[in-house]
């Protein structure tokens, strides 16, 4: 029987209950992991995915007004050149040598230059032999020789000549365009003006950068063109390392030399060799970027934490479902099984007793019989005494038919057999199985039975079960000279009670909470825990309500509600 038990149910028969919580831990344990994997696995891709769309997004969308940026901005450069060009040469081919090597008709052109382009801070007029023949300005230039100049040569090969950012003469920066014209009987000569650079200050702060950014213009030597704000003064090496050989635009990001990570965004002039540099704060630039990452890290962590807690509560709900089950499922194999064991004790108590009340037949017939011939007999010695061994071994005899009788009645199969009975009377033959116990212990027994208590249809041998389980742990739980009280009362319309009190030593709180569970049991060594789930399993399956209360070193009270007929009436 064990064995088709457990083949029926091996989660339950082969552990004890440390192998069942190590059971139990390992399925939570799974069913979490398998949970987080399945409802991490789509949020964790979903946001490292938008993390790169938006941040490749994020960038092109950086990339793109950074250098349409430079380009605005290099046009304005290149235009504001070209025009002083253009200005320059008009100048210059709109009057003859002659002309404008006259003092007078030179500082005439001066001045109307200077006030209508601006920036101009005086004029120049060379001859082919590189010797300055006239000058309008603030300094006394006439007669320097510029024939050993770089820029002389290259005017006289190009025809212009625009130069970097230079002090000069003049101590402060500014720049020269040159230009070559020719007489009428071919000799050459330039006319040169010198541009303030401020001008170039005024198109950096048209740009309109942050307050934390910074722009400027290099030369192809990395030499700085006009003032920066983090970076160096006009005419020292940029303090930030770029790449000078560049065509064209180019935005990289970098760490610049006050630890700042930078976006730095460069631009080469088209006709000119200049080089726009735009830096701008990694912070700044992806101020937006980090924002909406802030968002997606209080979104993941949020929804981190609520799948977390869901995970273990709905975790915690299957297992407790799961739990349940397999208790309620241990608990009724079982009771299948001590079912089929009762009914094999039943079957074994009944051969056993039909077989002693055999012989009991024949010591009462022979017994009556002595006793019938010695009453037939005239008086002799010992007539009285054979008389009252004779009336002892009829009393034997009864009170052995009396326990056989009981025993028959208790071991009856263990199906539900209906019978109408009488609720007190039963419990008065339970409690003949123990008065010995009682009178040996001088336990006092206290019988509160209800007058006029309905017959009620239930199984007599179950409910003896029942009523000598409670009673044998009321036993164990008095000490000496303890004191039982059993009362019956007619409940209500339905149901009949039974409590059975006693004054032992109770139960603690923890302890009441198992005392229904299988094989759990505080008689250690001899109890197998099985009565009370066993009565407990009659109690519910006769349609009636099994209460205990207990506390501990007071005593214990159970209570029984008992139908008074059958469900099929």
């Amino acid at each position: 029987m064990n064995r088709i038990f457990k083949k029926l149910n091996p989660f339950i028969f082969f552990g004890n209950k440390k192998t069942l919580s190590t059971r139990y831990r390992l399925l939570r344990r799974n069913i979490v992991v398998l949970m987080f994997l399945v409802s991490f696995t789509p949020l964790i891709s979903m946001t490292v995915l938008n993390y790169h769309q938006y941040q490749t997004s994020l960038k092109s969308e950086i990339v793109n007004p950074m250098q349409l940026l430079l380009a605005k901005t290099v046009f304005a450069f290149e235009l504001f050149l070209d025009e002083r060009l253009s200005v320059i040469r008009y100048t210059a081919a709109s009057n003859t040598y002659d002309d404008i090597s006259r003092e007078e008709m030179l500082n005439r052109l001066f001045q109307v230059l200077k006030k209508e382009i601006g920036g101009i801070v005086d004029l120049g007029v060379i001859n082919s032999n590189g010797i300055q023949v006239a000058y309008a300005g603030a300094y006394n230039l006439v007669g320097r020789d510029y024939s050993n100049q770089e820029w002389f040569h290259e005017v006289s090969l190009r025809g212009y000549y625009i130069s970097d950012v230079f002090m000069g003469y003049r101590k402060f920066p500014h720049i020269a365009i040159a230009v070559q014209q020719f007489t009428s009987e071919g000799h050459s000569w330039i006319l040169r003006a010198t541009i303030d650079t401020k001008k170039f200050e005024s198109i950096i702060k048209s740009v309109r950068l942050e307050p934390e950014s910074d722009a400027f213009f290099i030369n192809r030597a990395g030499i700085m063109q006009i003032q920066s704000q983090y970076y160096g003064q006009v005419l020292e090496n940029c303090k930030l390392q770029v790449p000078l050989g560049i065509q064209g635009a180019e935005v990289m990001e970098v760490v610049d030399g006050l630890g700042r990570n930078v976006v730095v965004a460069l631009n080469s002039f088209n006709h000119h060799e200049f080089i726009l540099v735009v830096v701008k704060p990694t912070s700044v630039v992806l101020k937006s970027w980090f924002k909406l990452k802030n968002q997606m890290i209080i979104v993941f962590i949020g929804g981190t934490a609520l799948i977390i807690i869901m995970v273990i509560s709905i975790t915690n709900y299957l297992i407790k479902k799961i739990k349940d089950a397999d208790e309620k499922r241990e608990l009724a194999f079982r009771e299948l099984e001590n079912t089929q064991k009762l009914s094999s004790l039943g079957r074994l108590a009944a051969g056993v007793a039909h077989e002693i009340n055999n012989p009991m037949a024949i010591i009462d017939q022979k017994a009556g019989l002595m006793d019938d011939l010695i009453k037939l007999q005239a008086d002799f010695e010992g007539k009285v005494r054979f008389q009252e061994l004779t009336k002892s071994i009829l009393q034997s005899v009864k009170r052995c038919k009396d326990v056989t009788h009981r025993l028959l009645g208790f071991a009856r199969r263990i199906e539900v057999a209906y019978e109408n009975l009488d609720l007190n009377d039963t419990l008065k033959e339970v409690i003949g199985f123990l008065e010995k116990e009682a009178l040996y212990r001088k336990i006092e027994i206290i019988l509160k039975f209800a007058d006029n208590l309905p017959i009620i249809s239930s199984d007599k041998g179950q409910l003896q079960q029942v009523f000598l389980n409670i009673l044998t742990n009321a036993f164990d739980a008095v000490e000496d000279e303890g004191r039982i009280i059993i009362s019956t009362w007619d409940h209500d319309k339905d149901k009949v009670a039974v409590t059975i009190s006693d004054n032992g030593c109770g139960m603690s709180e923890e302890i009441m909470t198992h005392i229904f569970e299988p094989f759990f049991t505080t008689k250690k060594g001899y109890g197998t825990g099985l009565g009370l789930p066993i009565t407990y399993g009659i109690i519910k399956k006769l349609g009636g309500e099994l209460i205990a209360k207990s506390e501990e070193g007071v005593g214990a009270t159970f209570t029984i509600h008992i139908r008074k007929n059958s469900p099929e009436t």
